[in-house]
């Protein structure tokens, strides 16, 4: 027979609501696997709405998820890299997303503007 272990969710709770919206995964693993993005290299990447890609990216430095690091250049410019939660966060996803990768066959066609199969998962 087969042990039950009972898992306290209540941490999950307050971090439920970001990792549920439809953008973070892709966001959270674009950062992984370039380090550093500014705003429209995640446009170029995902195809992500700007008002969709700007409330993403505010809830995940709001979580502690990404950093946001502005310099005053002009044009002035702003870079988002993944905090040390991040890429634990990262770290938890990853075997969903190659779980996710996987049940498509393995078929190495851009699923999205930018996507390029072999570079998802870094």
């Amino acid at each position: 027979m087969s042990q039950v272990t009972e898992v306290c969710s209540c941490p999950v709770k307050g971090i439920i609501d970001v990792v549920s919206k439809k953008w973070t995964l892709l966001i959270v693993n674009a950062l992984g696997i370039h380090e550093t993005l500014r705003f429209k290299d995640f446009m170029k990447l995902l195809g992500i709405s700007p008002r969709t890609l700007s409330d993403t990216l505010k809830i995940l430095v709001e979580q502690g998820l990404a950093e946001r690091v502005s310099y005053n250049p002009i044009p002035p410019k702003v870079e988002y890299s993944l905090s040390r939660d991040g890429h634990e966060f990262r770290g938890a996803i990853l075997p969903l997303l190659r779980w996710a990768a996987g049940r498509d066959g393995g078929i190495l066609e851009p699923c999205m503007p930018g996507c390029k199969r072999h570079k998802v998962l870094g």
